[in-house]
């Protein structure tokens, strides 16, 4: 089963897409800090992570920059509701960036696109 690990500050968005992709047959985690996330992610090495960039306490493109540096086979989904941040540079190291919405269609086919593409280096920005 793939793992999917949530990591956003949001309790509604962290239920959303619980809800939503577990449905899809995924194995759900959530995080709502990075240091949750941390420990998430050196537990139970997920497959595919989704990343806000509005973190308390943190900012989740230098978070972003983090994981990479540790687990640069872990595809990353930067979701969030500023899509001016879609050509920031930072930006460069996730798999995919979409636009934070309540229909999960977009982040969906996304992900499965990532998952399906994992051992080609496959990126979407």
């Amino acid at each position: 089963m793939v793992t999917l690990l949530v990591i956003d500050e949001e309790l509604n968005t962290r239920l959303l897409y619980k809800d939503e992709f577990q449905d899809e047959g995924y194995e759900v985690a959530v995080a709502e800090t990075t240091e949750e996330a941390i420990e998430k992610i050196h537990r139970s090495k997920p497959d595919i992570i989704t990343l806000d960039i509005k973190m308390p306490g943190a900012d989740g493109l230098e978070f972003l920059r983090k994981i990479k540096e540790k687990e640069s086979t872990i595809p990353i989904v930067i979701c969030s509701a500023y899509a001016r941040y879609r050509n920031d540079i930072r930006v460069g190291s996730c798999d995919a960036f979409v636009v934070q919405s309540a229909d999960l269609t977009e982040l969906k086919a996304i992900i499965k696109l990532i998952l399906r593409h994992k051992q080609s280096n496959f990126s979407l920005h």
